[in-house]
């Protein structure tokens, strides 16, 4: 297997417009990310909503262009030279009306090239419990994930890029994929980079964690599971569930804390003092409210 990283990233920082913000306006989304990922990893993204999860994600996968810093993943520039064999599978592919269509799944999988991965495409139906029989439009948001997960994974990847992805499976697809991507791991050297925010059946999986926060890693990719003489972690528990629970505790804290130090404003949970234009919606639907 090469020694050459699947994944570096160096000096990342990266910030876009807020919805309905001004031109002016700007959210950083990334700061200042580092991380060097070997090839045959399995990397876990652990982090509250909002954390830059899937912005990372999205740049790894050209998706969103970079002013500051390098992005390289099997040695190329994944803006000047798109590497092959990079499969990124996001939640609002499922969504979207094209994929809604009455169309047949085995159809829609020949269509996207599954006649040239049959023997892939055959042990990933088997895996995923997919009907070829089914009419895109008339299964439920699972099933349709399925079909888009073996559409995805049904050629020979290098790196799996996964954005909360297996959110819509039932507990036994799931296991059963996640058994196929440690195989590809180890017997392809192919890489995995991961968010999710369901723990449960994960603890043999990853061959690495990393904790992300406002946009930056408070722990950059480390191996699991942890060794011994890194404490910090072993104090935290034997699962990743009890871990993320104590990392997003964490986090929270910080957040509120700061928002009592007046560090940054106060925009979530209840609000002490109720703001004008509050008070005034709050009037309208007092009046026009036939609820009781």
């Amino acid at each position: 297997m090469s020694s050459q990283p699947a994944v570096e990233i160096s000096k990342l920082t990266f910030s876009h417009s807020p919805p309905g913000g001004r031109l002016n306006d700007t959210v950083v989304a990334l700061r200042d990310v580092n991380l060097s990922l070997p090839r045959g990893s399995r990397t876990l993204l652990i982090g509250g909503n909002g954390a830059g999860k899937s912005t990372l994600l999205y740049i790894l996968a050209g998706k969103r262009m970079i002013h500051q810093g390098s992005v390289n993943v099997f040695g190329k520039d994944v803006f000047k030279d798109f590497p092959p064999n990079l499969i990124y599978l996001g939640t609002e592919w499922a969504m979207n009306a094209g994929v809604r269509r009455d169309i047949v799944v085995s159809d829609f999988l020949n269509s996207v090239g599954g006649y040239r991965h049959k023997q892939r495409r055959d042990h990933l139906l088997d895996i995923l419990d997919i009907d070829l029989d089914w009419h895109m439009h008339a299964i439920s948001d699972g099933e349709r994930r399925r079909v888009q997960l073996c559409m995805g994974l049904m050629g020979e990847w290098d790196l799996l890029l996964l954005d909360e992805v297996t959110v819509d499976l039932d507990v036994l697809v799931r296991d059963g994929l996640l058994n196929f991507l440690k195989e590809e791991t180890i017997n392809r050297g192919a890489t995995v980079v991961y968010a999710t925010h369901i723990f449960d059946g994960l603890n043999d999986f990853p061959t690495h964690i990393a904790h992300m926060c406002d946009g930056f890693f408070v722990l950059s990719p480390t191996p699991w599971p942890p060794s011994a003489d890194n404490t910090e972690l072993v104090k935290m528990g034997t699962t990743l569930h009890s871990i993320a629970l104590r990392w997003l505790a964490d986090d929270r804290a910080l957040r509120i804390r700061e928002e009592k130090e007046g560090k940054r404003s106060k925009t979530r949970g209840r609000r002490s003092n109720t703001a004008p234009d509050d008070v005034d919606r709050e009037s309208f639907y007092k009046k026009y409210d036939y609820s009781h």
